[in-house]
């Protein structure tokens, strides 16, 4: 076994029985893993420098693959159920074993970096990758490392072994398919085999951080993050994919701290990645100008996106691979953003949904108690293409806006938001980038500029004062006038040309959100409960 790169680190790979890989592939830089990329045909150079791949049958997490190890250590502290599902530790080493065995004479690559840009808070990482692309993503969306002697000596605290082709046995592993997604608390590592989907990397070291972050007092959250004209009026965008985050956080008159995940410590807000995830499917030049010029850029990864084998152009219009069409890029391509990745404390926090019913206004203020409610709730739809076998909409709740990240109680985390939303006096919004005049299939998208005005309009502080109209079914406080926004558009029911039929769907939906909180009923307090729709 050789080791090759520009920064070898001294705590090799023998520490986890990696010892007969063919060549181990250290910290390489971006031109290197182009060359690697290319050299292994792992994907092509399209239209002005980025590499373009695709990832086979999983084009979306496979969170129906994704296990815990039952272990003493972290049994008493996971929320066990749907989303949290055991698997015995003796699985896990089998399955671990036999990856370790499958490097024997393979080339292996390895990232070095940190999840988090707080040096208080980050948590030293390494991953460990099959695909020279994969690294590639790696390095895109972790902080990196610059400081050769800090690469030679660096010992990582989490771990990532990702081998794509290796696939697990089900009847014999416990999995539910060949492919799986396991992580031990104990080991402080994850295990990925037979998806090339590269999101479930990041999404695994995010599990890291909402289990290890909480027992320190730092809310780990869902959600992107910028700031205005100083790092003290920060805004927090919670919402699951599909729903808004990336998009309305790409502020041009913001800086941008994240899109995606971050921490809210005692101190302020700080990002978990150095690089961003975005959905590219049908991306408006005009109206995400920053986004879409980070698919013109030497550096970004597109993922599942058509382009012409003649000129290399890209079609960011063809959805016939997936909806989830990507691009993963370092935070440095968006000439908006701040490096550092740190702010003060959030001034707004808004939960954007896509409410495939049309029912949910665009925009609504909250009183504390439903701000929690609706935390606790997590209510999107999930967007066609996010996951594997969701092809239209379909109505989703998400504890925390980030249930399949979440291994502690939802009740957890949402303490931890109370008791910072209280501390600091902030705002809290409830933002429907989803359907109006009618549910999906029948009424249209929210107009993405008209979102934009709504969301300018709180960070302005210009509804901070405004006479808003209760909503009859759940109790939110619209808006009457938005500056730029029609005033019809900002009542769900006038949108529907049939009123009986918009009363229906607004009732199923509540429905929907009284029975799915009742999970949460015996861990919150009076007002909470009442917070909530009302039949």
């Amino acid at each position: 076994m050789q080791n090759f790169g520009p920064f070898v680190s001294k705590y090799g790979v023998e520490n986890l029985g990696i010892k007969n890989a063919e060549t181990v592939y250290w910290n390489l830089t971006t031109s290197m893993l182009y060359e690697q990329i290319l050299r292994r045909r792992e994907g092509h150079i399209v239209h002005l420098g980025p590499i373009s791949v695709t990832t086979g049958d999983h084009t979306g997490r496979s969170p129906n693959d994704k296990f815990t190890a039952k272990e003493p250590t972290s049994e008493n502290d996971i929320w066990w159920g749907s989303v949290n599902r055991p698997i015995p530790q003796e699985r896990f080493d089998s399955l671990m074993r036999r990856m370790i065995a499958y490097t024997q004479n393979r080339d292996i690559f390895v990232f070095d970096g940190y999840v988090g840009t707080d040096p208080r808070y980050r948590m030293p990482v390494r991953i460990i990758n099959e695909y020279a692309w994969h690294n590639m993503f790696a390095r895109n969306m972790f902080v990196r490392e610059h400081d050769p002697e800090k690469l030679a000596n660096h010992v990582p605290e989490f771990t990532v072994i990702d081998l794509p082709r290796f696939h697990a046995e089900p009847s014999f592993d416990g999995t539910n398919s060949p492919t799986f997604i396991l992580i031990d608390f104990s080991k402080r590592l994850v295990l990925i085999g037979g998806s090339e989907y590269a999101g479930e990397i990041k999404k695994s070291i995010f599990t890291a951080m909402n289990f290890y972050l909480p027992r320190r007092g730092v809310l780990s959250m869902h959600c992107s993050a910028n700031y205005g004209k100083d790092k003290d009026d920060v805004a927090l965008f919670f919402g699951l994919s599909g729903t808004g985050k990336t998009t309305l956080s790409n502020d041009t008159s913001r800086t941008l701290i994240g899109d995606d995940e971050h921490g809210w410590s005692d101190d302020g807000v700080f990002n978990f990645e150095g690089g961003c995830y975005a959905k590219v499917i049908r991306l408006d030049p005009e109206g995400e100008p920053e986004i879409y010029e980070t698919t013109r850029r030497f550096g970004t990864i597109l993922e599942n996106v058509i382009y012409d084998s003649n000129t290399r152009r890209v079609d960011l219009n063809d959805g016939s691979l997936t909806e989830n069409t990507r691009s993963s890029y370092p935070i440095t391509h968006i000439p908006n953003a701040d490096p550092g990745g740190m702010g003060g404390h959030p001034k707004n926090v808004l939960f954007l949904t896509a409410d495939a019913f049309g029912v949910l206004p665009p925009i609504s203020r909250l009183t504390p108690a439903q701000a929690m409610y609706h935390f606790l709730s997590g209510y999107t739809a999930k967007v066609a293409g996010t996951e594997r076998g969701v092809t239209e909409p379909k109505p989703n709740f998400s504890a925390c806006f980030g249930a399949p990240f979440m291994p502690l109680h939802p009740g957890e985390y949402a303490k931890l938001l109370g008791e910072k939303i209280e501390k600091h006096d902030v705002k809290v919004w409830l933002v429907n980038t989803g359907w109006t005049g009618g549910p999906h299939g029948v009424g249209s998208r929210m107009k993405l500029g008209y979102t934009r005005k709504m969301v300018t309009a709180v960070l302005n502080g210009d509804l901070d004062d405004v006479e808003t109209a209760e909503e009859p079914f759940f109790g939110l406080h619209i808006p009457k006038h938005v500056e730029g926004v029609p005033d019809e558009v900002l009542d769900p029911r006038g949108t529907w040309a049939d009123k009986a039929a918009y009363d229906a769907q607004a009732s199923k939906l509540v429905d929907m959100f009284i029975a799915n909180f009742k999970q949460f009923e015996n861990g919150v307090t009076e007002e909470i409960r009442q917070a909530g729709p009302k039949k």
